[in-house]
């Protein structure tokens, strides 16, 4: 019932009002004009003949999180192809630099019963496994009418976003529905998905865990590492607004301890770079911008890595990793990568996107918590100056990540079930 009305109301919504929001979006450059046509389920890469699995996720962590997954499928599967479908012009320049032979990208149809018909007739999926938890219903409903398999991978319900669908379990049940199986990233998500109306539900982990390390171009990492010669370094990574400048004003009391102390700071959102310069400069702050192309020089107190796809680089180089997101109410950024780098990790009091994932690593004493910037400087002081403590860290980050990376497993072995 709900599908239906949701279908013909957006029929109507269209050209009066989501329009209008669309080409707002192309004017402010989050819509890729010259693949607009993808948007309207218009593709013009041809569909291969042979088997073709469609893997979803709205951004670039969900991106990321299906990499291993992807490796591991092509390798077993050689006549396999998979297409990975995301909605933001970032995850999409991410994916073609990421994405394996066999695999490519498209960007996800409007969700519009028209446009996901034209999508769906084009590329007719033999599975579809769905990175997200929004539910987009023409999608979902589209998917369910062609009675393709359809799996609900790392689904993560917060407690929220369970308040409200409890409210409208009419809703949440007929677009769980739509789904074959749902695997939640944790027994409780799994639970709560189960109560939404999930007809098959179970938690095998966090695919998250399982991540690929973002990729290191061994030039690039020789040319900085010559910039930087024997300074110690930390890397500060996936800052939002706010963050980067709270924590340059910890940075002139760790210069006093260590003078040569150089900062990297790799904002979540590049295109933020110069204005990050900006603030940071008014503080009295040396800093280099790499989207510009400024080299580290003896006196760069922060360098500021505004690229995309080379936080690889920045936590091979540093030993020391801050995770953003984190002093915010924003929830935090992925900090299991850092992890997987052996780089001791250090995050701030608002994690609540990875609440499993923290639960565990804080018991394995993995990652080193802090409530405001002045913790921030007390650990980062403390890891710099005693390196058996650091190398203790940096061992622990690395034995727990790695050890959680197995979930990739069971979760390789339920999807292959549906091909």
């Amino acid at each position: 019932m709900f599908i239906g009305i949701y279908n013909s109301l957006i029929r109507v919504l269209y050209p009066l009002v989501i329009k209008r929001y669309i080409n707002k979006r192309k004017e402010n450059g989050k819509e890729d004009i010259s693949r607009f046509h993808e948007r309207l389920g218009r593709p013009q890469k041809p569909r291969k003949d042979g088997k073709l699995i469609w893997m979803h996720g709205a951004s670039v962590g969900e991106s990321l999180s299906m990499l291993p997954l992807i490796n591991r499928l092509l390798e077993q599967y050689p006549d396999l192809e998979i297409m990975v479908t995301t909605g933001t012009v970032t995850s999409a320049d991410l994916m073609s630099k990421r994405l394996p032979e066999r695999a490519f990208h498209q960007y996800i149809p409007i969700d519009h019963p028209s446009f996901v018909r034209r999508f769906l007739k084009h590329w007719h999926p033999d599975l579809v496994l769905w990175f997200e938890s929004e539910f987009w219903p023409a999608l979902l409903s589209g998917i369910k009418k062609r009675n393709i398999p359809l799996i609900l991978v790392n689904g993560r319900i917060s407690n929220k976003s369970f308040k409200r669908w409890q409210q409208f379990d009419y809703i949440s049940k007929e677009l769980l529905g739509c789904f074959s199986l749902c695997l939640g990233q944790s027994e409780e998500d799994a639970y709560r998905l189960r109560v939404l109306g999930a007809k098959d539900s179970l938690c095998l982990g966090n695919i998250k865990y399982a991540g690929i390390n973002p990729p290191v171009d061994e030039n690039k990492l020789a040319e900085i590492k010559q910039q930087i010669g024997n300074r110690t370094t930390w890397a500060v990574s996936s800052t939002h607004n706010d963050e980067e400048l709270r924590i340059a004003k910890i940075l002139p009391a760790l210069k006093k301890i260590f003078p040569d102390l150089l900062t990297f700071i790799a904002p979540r959102h590049p295109q933020r770079g110069p204005e990050i310069q900006a603030s940071l400069n008014d503080l009295g702050l040396k800093t280099a911008l790499r989207s510009a192309g400024e080299k580290i020089t003896k006196d760069t107190d922060v360098y500021i890595a505004d690229t995309i796809g080379e936080l690889g680089l920045w936590y091979t180089l540093c030993p020391i990793v801050f995770i953003g997101g984190s002093l915010i109410p924003h929830g935090g950024q992925n900090f299991m990568e850092p992890s997987r780098f052996r780089d001791a990790v250090i995050v701030g009091p608002h994690m609540h996107n990875f609440t499993d994932a923290m639960n565990r690593a804080k018991k394995a004493d993995a990652v080193i918590q802090v409530e405001n910037t002045a913790q921030l400087q007390e650990n980062v002081e403390q890891l710099l100056s005693h390196k058996d403590l650091l190398e203790a860290k940096r061992s622990l980050a690395y034995n727990w990540a790695t050890g959680e990376a197995k979930v990739l497993d069971g979760i390789v072995d339920k999807v292959k079930g549906f091909i």
